[in-house]
Parts: structure tokens; C-alpha cells; sequence
């Protein structure tokens, strides 16, 4: 079955009117690193504004009643770099309406997965390769971390194993996007993942690159390679396409897969996902992905629901 290929009004107000919750992507969907995509704003205070009744039948009388339901937005982003109150920080600079409620980052999934899927012992800790972001959502957690922004381990200074102590109560080593990543890094990652029995080793996310402001820039599955090399094996996925991360959002926010739509830039990942998860798919042509990788001589397997150029195109239905 090939994509829906949307182009009028028409066909845009029967998209917005089909579906309750819209789950958006964020880096090439929204905005491209600090440059907000034109449209963004308008059509989210579109969905915003529009309401879907529910018609029920009262009984024993059997009449009929109307109940106004909102629309539900929420952002799943894989960007580990930011924690959910830092994110929202980011919304409100560049005038986006959202509550922190309603953004759902790959940090703070692998928080809540570690915390509470995992359940790792209090006495137990994380070793960090990542952020701060990611070191702000295990805190939230509850979860004692090491490495990370700590200057012990942002240094030039070669690794040696002589002078490394192992830390026997590291249980995990979280691997998320780390602009500052580095041998010493990699190698405390190695040596805990080797040398500690039962250590789990998890990604936030496996995205191979992601949109920044003036191109595209390697992404957290480029930071977790090498270990993935030197390993020989692989961690376990948190962020979209894992169904870690709906089931972070099913345990926050009641909706109707039927009723529901996941708007994303990104085949592997976000329509992966909805497609996971069982919900509708927009791919948007604004980031990642390119037109040719859907319609070209050799289309991706992954087909989404409905293409559009930008998510801009949904604002028609509000003129």
C-alpha cells in the first residue's frame, strides 16, 4: 500500500478531524536546531483550538448528548541532551505552547526505565555517557549516576588502566548523544560493562544523525558505535522506534491508538514507531527524510499513512 500524498484543504481538514491526540517529533518536524520550521506555531494552536464531540446515547432514555473533548498534543523527541524542564525551556523560547506534561524525551525514558522496569537497586549506579539532560532526569529518578559532565571524565588527558579504580556497584552504563565524548569515556564504559557482572548496557537512542540548524551532525547511535564495535553486541533501545517509549506515554496519557497520529521527518524512527504502537503515520519532508526515499526507483519498506512537505501545509485548514 503506498502513502497518501496530501495536498487540498480538503484533505487536511479530514486528517485533522479523523484523529484526538497528535504526537509530534520535534528536530526537523518543529524546528531545526534553534530555527523554528514557518507554520509550526499556527498549526499547533489549530489542533489546539479544535475540538472533537463524542456523541453518547443516555440510558435507559437513549438520548443523545454531546460531550466536547480537546484535542491532545504531545512531543516525543529522542534528543537526550535536554531533560524534560530544560526542553520546555527551549519551547518557550521560540513560542511554542507546551506543558512539560506533554513532552516526553528519550532521557527521560531511559530514566523511568532503568528506575522502574529495570528497578536498579538504591545501592547501585549509573555510569553516564551523555549530558546534562540525561543526568537531570535520573536525579528526578532517584538514580545515582557517575561519569557524565563530571571534568574527571570531559578531559583530554589519556586513559590509563593504571590509574583506573572500577566502581563494583556500577549496574548500567547509559549511552546517550554526549558532545564531549571521548576515549577516557568510552573506556570507563568498557571496563564497567566488561568487568561488572550483570551490567546492562542501554541507549537512549539509536539515531544514527539528527538536524541541526546548518545540516545534519552525528546522533546518539553514532556516540554508542564504538562501544557496540568493541562489544560485539547491542544495548537495549529506549528512544522511538522502541516501544519503551509509548509505554512511558501510555502510563501518562489515556488516547485511542484508532484516534491517534504520530507526525515525524524520520522513516527508521518515528514512523516506525507510530507503526509499532499501532497508531496512524505523517511523514514530513521538512527534515530527515526525502521525497525519493518514498516515491524514488527504490522506496524505503517503510511506508507511512500520509506524506506531507511541512507540517505548515495543516494551517490551510484554519484560513
Amino acid at each position: 500500500m503506498s502513502a497518501i500524498h496530501l495536498s487540498s484543504p480538503e484533505e487536511y481538514t479530514r486528517l485533522i478531524d479523523q484523529y484526538d491526540t497528535w504526537m509530534f517529533d520535534c528536530d526537523g518536524v518543529l524546528w531545526h536546531g534553534d530555527r523554528l520550521i514557518p507554520g509550526a506555531i499556527e498549526v499547533l494552536s489549530l489542533l489546539r483550538e479544535k475540538s472533537t464531540y463524542l456523541q453518547l446515547f443516555s440510558i435507559p432514555i437513549r438520548r443523545l448528548n454531546k460531550i466536547k473533548q480537546e484535542k491532545k498534543v504531545i512531543f516525543v523527541t529522542n534528543n537526550a541532551t535536554k531533560s524534560r524542564k530544560s526542553y520546555k525551556g527551549k519551547f518557550d523560547n521560540l513560542g511554542v505552547e507546551a506543558s512539560v506534561d506533554e513532552i516526553y524525551g528519550s532521557a527521560y525514558a531511559a530514566a523511568v526505565y532503568i528506575s522502574s522496569v529495570m528497578k536498579l537497586p538504591k545501592d547501585k549506579k549509573v555510569y553516564v555517557i551523555g549530558q546534562s539532560g540525561l543526568e537531570e532526569e535520573l536525579r528526578d529518578e532517584g538514580v545515582s549516576f557517575i561519569g557524565g559532565t563530571d571534568p574527571a571524565d570531559c578531559t583530554i588527558a589519556p586513559f590509563s588502566l593504571e590509574t583506573f579504580t572500577l566502581d563494583p556497584d556500577v549496574g548500567a552504563v547509559v549511552c546517550g548523544l554526549d558532545t564531549a565524548i571521548n576515549y577516557t569515556k568510552l573506556s570507563k564504559a568498557f571496563q564497567y560493562l566488561t568487568r561488572n557482572p550483570g551490567c546492562q548496557f542501554i541507549a537512549t537512542n539509536e539515531d544514527s544523525t539528527y538536524p541541526a540548524a546548518h545540516g545534519l551532525l552525528p546522533g546518539a547511535g553514532a556516540i554508542s558505535a564504538p562501544l557496540r564495535y568493541a562489544l560485539g553486541k547491542d544495548p537495549i533501545a529506549i528512544g522511538k522506534p522502541a516501544k519503551t517509549m509509548l509505554d512511558c506515554i501510555k502510563a501518562k496519557v489515556h488516547f485511542d491508538p484508532k484516534r491517534t497520529i504520530m507526525v515525524g521527518d524520520r522513516l527508521n524512527t518515528d514512523i516506525l514507531f507510530g507503526q509499532a504502537g499501532g497508531v496512524s503515520t505523517l511523514l514530513v519532508l521538512s527534515g530527515i527524510t526525502l521525497a525519493s526515499e518514498i516515491s524514488g526507483p527504490n522506496p524505503s519498506p517503510i511506508v507511512p499513512d500520509y506524506v506531507t512537505s511541512s507540517i505548515a501545509d495543516l494551517a490551510v485548514v484554519g484560513k
